[in-house]
C-alpha cells in the first residue's frame, strides 16, 4: 500500500478531484447564511495530535452548526445527569426514518426518541441541560465551545435562529408530542428555543476540526491537562456519532469511512479518528439524506489512504 504523507497538497488535490461531486447535491435552499452560489464550495481542515493543521479549499465560508451541535449539547447534558439519566429520557438505537419524523414517537410503546441524534433526540436533550434560563444554557454551551476551539469570536447567526424560528413547526409538533405523552418532560417552547439557537451557531471547518480533535483527544485540549468532559461519556458519544451521527446513512458511512462522523444539513462533517485527528468538511451540496456529497466522497478517500478506519485494526 502506497503510504500518503498528509499534506496541504495532498488536500487540495482532493478538493480538486471530489469538488466536481457537488454538482450531485443541492443546497438547503432554507438556510440565510448559504445559496447557490455556494454549490460548489468544498474545504477541509485536518489537526492532528501535535497541534499541525492541514487545510484546503473553502477553509473561510461560514456556516451554521445545524444538526452537528446534536453532540455537543449530548456532551454537556451527559456531564450534567450522567449517563443512567439522559438516557431513561432518549434512547441510543439506530433510526431508519428521516430525522425529522414523529412517526418513530407514535409507534414507540414509550414515546421516546430513538436516539439523539435524531430532532426529537435532541430537542429533549436540551431540556436536560441545566440552567435557570435558556440564555444561561446556551452561554454555558458558548463558553465550552470556545474553550474547545480556542476561538472566542464564535457567536451565533441570528438570521439563521429566526428562519429556525419561522420554519420550525415539524420540530414545534415533535416537541408537544413529547410533552402531551409525558414521555419526555419538558417545556417545548424553552427546549425549541435552545435547540433553535445551538443549530444557529457558526463556525467554519477549522472549528469544526477542533472539536473533532477535542474528542480524539479524550476530552482535553491539546495546551493543559485538564479533563473537560468524562472520557466515558466521550466514549458513549462515538458510538452513537457511529451509529446514527450521519441520519440514516450511517450504516454506509460506518463501512465506507469507519470512524465517528456527524453531519448537518448546512453541509458540515466533523470526523473523530480517536488519538490521531480531528476533521472537519464542508460542502453545502447535500444529498437526499440530508449529507454533503462532495464531504462525503472526502472522507472516504481520507480513510482509505491514511487507514483511518477504526475496524481495519482488527483485522
Amino acid at each position: 500500500m502506497e503510504v500518503i504523507n498528509m499534506e496541504h497538497t495532498y488536500l487540495k488535490e482532493l478538493i480538486t478531484e471530489y469538488r466536481p461531486y457537488t454538482t450531485k447535491g443541492e443546497v438547503m435552499a432554507d438556510l440565510p447564511c448559504l445559496d447557490n452560489q455556494n454549490q460548489n464550495d468544498l474545504g477541509i481542515a485536518i489537526i492532528d495530535m501535535d497541534n499541525q493543521i492541514y487545510k484546503a479549499g473553502s477553509t473561510d465560508l461560514s456556516f451554521s452548526l445545524q444538526s452537528v451541535s446534536k453532540i455537543i449539547s449530548l456532551m454537556v447534558a451527559l456531564e450534567d445527569l450522567g449517563e443512567e439519566k439522559v438516557f431513561q429520557t432518549v434512547g441510543m438505537e439506530p433510526m431508519g426514518d428521516f430525522f425529522n419524523t414523529i412517526s418513530h414517537l407514535e409507534s414507540n410503546d414509550v414515546h421516546r426518541p430513538y436516539n439523539p441524534m435524531v430532532n426529537a433526540g435532541a430537542i429533549a436533550i436540551c431540556s436536560l441541560i441545566k440552567g435557570d434560563n435558556v440564555q444561561e444554557r446556551f452561554e454555558r454551551i458558548m463558553s465550552l465551545l470556545r474553550s474547545i476551539t480556542d476561538n472566542d469570536t464564535i457567536s451565533y447567526d441570528n438570521n439563521v435562529y429566526q428562519a429556525e424560528k419561522r420554519k420550525g413547526d415539524r420540530n414545534r409538533a415533535l416537541a408537544y408530542y413529547m410533552s402531551s405523552t409525558g414521555a419526555v418532560v419538558l417545556d417545548p417552547e424553552e427546549a425549541l428555543d435552545l435547540y433553535f439557537r445551538i443549530n444557529s451557531i457558526s463556525f467554519t471547518v477549522e472549528d469544526l476540526a477542533r472539536v473533532g480533535l477535542f474528542i480524539a483527544n479524550g476530552g482535553k485540549l491539546l495546551n493543559h491537562n485538564k479533563q473537560l468532559i468524562s472520557h466515558k461519556h466521550l466514549q458513549t458519544l462515538q458510538a452513537i456519532m457511529m451509529t446514527s451521527g450521519m441520519y440514516n446513512e450511517s450504516g454506509n458511512f460506518a463501512v465506507k469511512v469507519g470512524f465517528p462522523c456527524k453531519s448537518g444539513v448546512s453541509g458540515s462533517i466533523v470526523g473523530v479518528v480517536p488519538g490521531r485527528y480531528g476533521i472537519g468538511v464542508v460542502g453545502p451540496a447535500i444529498n437526499e439524506k440530508g449529507n454533503s456529497v462532495g464531504g462525503g466522497k472526502i472522507l472516504e478517500r481520507l480513510s482509505t489512504d491514511l487507514n483511518l478506519n477504526l475496524f481495519s485494526h482488527s483485522i
